[in-house]
């Protein structure tokens, strides 16, 4: 008579393993352990309160780009135009508080609408003329960082007041408000592409478009969303950053761009759509915040800086493509 098979703590411990390497993020999450207790290591202020505070702010303004870069590459699209958009979207903000007189607890939101409607021009042209994404994103770009500087002929906007400069240097039990709002917001993306039919029809979209037609989704309305949200995304960044440095300047976004697609292929994001995950890209903004941080503590040349992301992205993209072949 047979036996049934149980299932032995090793035989377990090692369905775990596979399962956690079959994660898109798992990558990451090992590189940041390892980085993080090299640099403990290494420079011994790194684990300071106040050390910390500085790395998970700076993942923050990046990480909210990369949240809506990550919905845009989900749908088989890219954005090139966030970094851009972020900035126009400060200024646009900053004119609104200093000169039009909206009230300073209304200008996130005001900022945010105007960011949507940047990123909707993108989703009019790819969902709507289907136009190539990166051609028509290109485009956005030049004009949103051309249109910036025609507004403000290249001088900041400052200052923006106290009452508004809280938004972006306040804090909440010890943690920086822009934290706080990069965490909440991550949170409701997760929610939203696990629990609810827009998200997903985003991976569906985005792993076979024909398919997603024939099944009846809406795919020209998701892409146009995705688009619109990237925009949203990243005019939040650019006026929390504005609100931390009380000032709107014609330079926010400008490294942006880099890191936010950055982030999100280092998370498991596919370029391909339709594979990826929110948590992966918030691993990989605090991989990058991580990196840059150690570099000025180890005081390596800053120009280094840009080789050492470009080798990490090699790198994470071999161990994605190893990781699919298995």
């Amino acid at each position: 008579m047979d036996t049934p098979l149980t299932e032995t703590p090793a035989r377990r411990e090692k369905s775990l393993m596979a399962r956690f390497w079959q994660w898109e993020a798992s990558g990451i999450l090992v590189a940041l352990v390892v980085l993080t207790v090299a640099l403990s290591i290494a420079a011994d202020n790194f684990l300071s309160s106040y050390n910390m505070t500085v790395v998970a702010r700076q993942a923050a303004f990046v990480g909210l780009v990369a949240l809506g870069q990550t919905l845009v590459l989900l749908v088989g699209g890219i954005d090139l135009s966030v970094g851009a958009a972020a900035g126009l979207s400060a200024i646009v903000g900053s004119i609104a508080l200093t000169q039009w007189g909206i009230h300073p607890y209304l200008i996130i939101p005001f900022t945010m609408g105007f960011g949507f409607l940047l990123g909707s021009i993108n989703g009019v042209f790819v969902a709507g003329l289907r136009l190539n994404p990166f051609i028509v994103t290109l485009a956005t770009w030049e004009i949103f960082a051309g249109m910036t500087l025609v507004i403000t002929k290249g001088y900041p906007i400052r200052p923006l007041g106290e009452k508004f400069t809280v938004f972006g240097q306040g804090e909440l039990f010890g943690v920086p408000l822009p934290v706080l709002i990069f965490i909440l917001l991550a949170a409701v993306l997760v929610w939203m592409l696990r629990q609810t039919r827009l998200g997903r029809n985003i991976f569906a979209v985005g792993g076979n478009r024909d398919a997603a037609v024939l099944a009846g989704i809406r795919v020209g309305r998701v892409e146009f969303v995705a688009y619109g949200m990237a925009g949203m995304l990243a005019a939040l960044a650019g006026i929390l950053f504005a609100s931390r440095m009380d000032a709107g300047q014609p330079s926010v976004g400008e490294g942006w761009l880099m890191g936010a697609i950055t982030a999100a292929i280092l998370g498991g994001t596919s370029l391909r759509g339709g594979q990826g995950s929110i948590v992966g890209t918030v691993l990989g903004a605090l991989l990058l915040a991580v990196l840059a941080n150690g570099t000025v503590l180890m005081n390596v040349s800053g120009f280094w800086q840009r080789v050492i992301v470009g080798c990490v992205v090699l790198v994470a993209v071999l161990v994605d493509l190893l990781r699919r072949k298995d």
